[in-house]
């Protein structure tokens, strides 16, 4: 079978929660089903300009427009039509519910279709009113039309089953993993890398994430400036669009702010194990991807109490309020032995061998 991948900018490299997934899971995917073909649809503005293989995947850069309201959509339009005619897929996955908008449009193109829930987009502050209702809308006819639904939260897939109880037994949670750069990685942090951004390890707060509203970077900013911690914060993550919240949270870089940008693997992984605590502020996440990976490096973890982080089981030292400035000021000004954590656990039910499996047993079921 010949299997259309769309949704995401690209691999691999690309900064993002659904690139980070499709560059670990599909890999994997197509080891363990060597007579799987895998097309992948990408972003030309992403990624390199010129079609390649790359571990056993086919990559195809596709023409994508730069706008935040329409790329996403336009680009997964054209996917499909290239997936499906000019390179003769019979199924597609298709990942996060904006491009899910379009699974009726993939059904009647003779594709089955595989969806994955990546997490409730229309909650992210970016969006306007009409904008969270199409999303909405995209959520329902994704999980409507999907021949196969995965949802990287459990809480999430158990929502949608009660919401959706004819399409129940279709309707599979699947979590996101963390990578093995990070689960059998030293931790000892690259001195070289450390000193070109003008920190030391055991002597920075860590977080690592677009630099968009939901990832909560400002709280984060806010919270660490009032609370007098001489420790330094670095933010290792880009925008996509110079959008004016990103160019805002830019200008707060000082003698106490480093922003690190898009980092490599090996140079998360210096960051993280460097780190005397990593914190993710956010206030809207799927399953949280750099979450895992400080876990899994066993990285002192502060996490917001969102849903999805709260799916993580850390004991209640480990999270604060969504939002709340000033009880975040005060956890960063508690001991750090507070916030330790051991990720023998995490690591080894989020190993993305076993979810790659999983979600080839349900790739499977996709055969004519």
């Amino acid at each position: 079978m010949r299997l259309g991948v769309a949704g995401l900018r690209g691999i691999p490299g690309v900064m993002g929660g659904v690139e980070a997934h499709v560059q670990e899971l599909y890999p994997r995917v197509a080891k363990a089903r060597p007579a799987l073909e895998v097309e992948v649809a990408m972003r030309r503005p992403y990624v390199e300009r010129v079609a390649r293989e790359w571990n056993g995947l086919r990559l195809w850069p596709i023409w994508a427009t730069r706008n935040k309201f329409l790329e996403t959509i336009t680009h997964t339009l054209i996917a499909l039509f290239f997936l499906r005619f000019r390179r003769r897929c019979g199924a597609v996955h298709l990942h996060a519910i904006g491009p899910g908008l379009l699974v009726p449009l993939a059904r009647l193109l003779g594709l089955r279709v595989l969806f994955t829930h990546h997490g409730r987009d229309y909650d992210r502050a970016k969006w306007n009113r009409p904008a969270k209702a199409v999303l909405q809308f995209g959520e329902w006819l994704s999980v409507r039309f999907s021949d196969q639904v995965i949802v990287v939260s459990e809480r999430l897939a158990d929502a949608l089953r009660q919401r959706f109880p004819t399409r129940a037994e279709r309707i599979s949670f699947v979590p996101n993993g963390a990578s093995l750069t990070f689960v059998n990685a030293s931790r000892i942090p690259d001195p070289v890398l450390l000193a070109s951004l003008g920190i030391a390890a055991g002597q920075y707060i860590l977080g690592v994430g677009r630099l968009v509203p939901e990832k909560g970077f400002d709280d984060l900013i806010a919270a660490h400036l009032s609370s007098g911690d001489p420790r330094k914060l670095v933010i290792a993550g880009k925008a996509d669009h110079a959008d004016a919240y990103a160019k805002a949270l830019l200008a707060k870089a000082g003698e106490r702010v480093v922003f690190a940008g898009f980092q490599p693997h090996e140079a998360l992984r210096s960051l993280y194990a460097g780190a005397s605590l990593f914190v993710l502020p956010s206030h809207h996440e799927g399953l949280p991807i750099a979450a895992l990976e400080a876990l899994a490096m066993d990285t002192p973890t502060l996490l917001s109490d969102i849903e999805p982080n709260a799916e993580l089981a850390l004991t209640a030292d480990h999270y604060f309020p969504t939002g709340d400035i000033d009880t975040l000021a005060a956890c960063l000004n508690a001991p750090e032995e507070r916030f330790a954590v051991d990720g023998s656990a995490l690591r080894e039910r989020y190993d993305w061998d076993k979810i790659a499996a999983r979600t080839a047993a349900i790739i499977d079921r996709l055969q004519p």
